[in-house]
């Protein structure tokens, strides 16, 4: 098994990348909108309530970026695979249905010792004119990899807070809360074959770490932006465990002079989002 380092810094084939408004509806049930019944779910979750313009979740963002590099990074054992860290920045609110063109470069990998750091970032921009849309870094950790490093890996984000949070949000997930979030396109049966999840080394098939990503932008939507999304430009975190469906995930927020800061927590306090940061307009 072996990653391919001459991708490193050379940009992939452009990809086109379209969604439509039931697209984004879905993407929005995925990550929990309406669970609740909270009025200001309505417009990420229906088109047509009276008096309710619809709109996109900005972490939808995170999806229009991805699809792959159109080549393979190497050989080695998807199932060794895990999200390590994730990232985007809006130029603009997504609209309601969109048409892009995406390329995405790998920036670096990096022998961690247990594994290979590897990180990607996607550049999306109209199809129509090429306007900039959103800018994406994905890092994924390829465990029992080795790896002549090149590129020079992102910068490890600074420590949270140790004062209490200014804010604390708790959402549920659902059990099935995978099967309906791979909808949106991860079909990784990590998410959903029990066999798979044990070759992984988990007990059952874990929840996607982007859905936690987005169930955490719901709660920093509703603390730091006043429920209004179209505020919520950028948002990073690191994934450190896994989530399984059905389980609670608690939010802390700081509102700090330099932007939000943020961790995402299971209800025995293991941490699963950490050192998360956001800019919110």
């Amino acid at each position: 098994m072996s990653l391919d380092t001459d991708l490193v810094g050379s940009p992939g084939p452009t990809r086109r990348r379209r969604w439509t408004s039931a697209d984004a509806l879905l993407y929005a049930v995925g990550v929990g909108a309406g669970q609740a019944g909270d009025p200001a779910d309505l417009p990420y979750v229906t088109e047509n309530s009276a008096g309710v313009e619809q709109k996109v979740l900005p972490t939808y963002g995170v999806l229009v970026g991805q699809g792959g590099l159109g080549r393979p990074m190497g050989s080695f054992d998807p199932a060794m695979l895990v999200h390590a860290e994730q990232s985007f920045e809006l130029h603009a609110p997504l609209p309601v249905e969109g048409d892009v063109e995406v390329t995405s470069t790998v920036t670096s990998m990096v022998d961690k010792g247990s594994g290979a750091l590897i990180t990607v970032e996607s550049s999306s921009r109209t199809a129509d004119g090429g306007v900039p849309m959103v800018t994406t870094r994905s890092s994924m950790f390829v465990r029992g990899e080795t790896v002549a490093g090149r590129g020079i890996a992102p910068p490890t984000a600074e420590a949270l807070p140790t004062t209490s949070p200014d804010a604390v949000v708790t959402y549920p997930t659902r059990p099935e809360q995978a099967l309906l979030y791979r909808l949106s396109g991860d079909r990784n049966p990590l998410h959903s074959d029990p066999s798979f999840a044990a070759r992984a080394g988990f007990d059952r098939p874990i929840l996607h770490g982007l859905c936690t990503y987005g169930i955490t932008g719901r709660a920093l939507i509703r603390t730091a932006c006043e429920s209004d999304g179209d505020r919520l430009t950028s948002m990073s975190g690191r994934f450190t465990r896994p989530v399984r469906p059905g389980q609670c995930l608690t939010v802390e927020v700081w509102n700090m002079p330099d932007g939000i800061r943020f961790r995402t927590s299971l209800d025995d306090g293991t941490v699963v989002l950490d050192r998360g940061s956001a800019v919110v307009a």
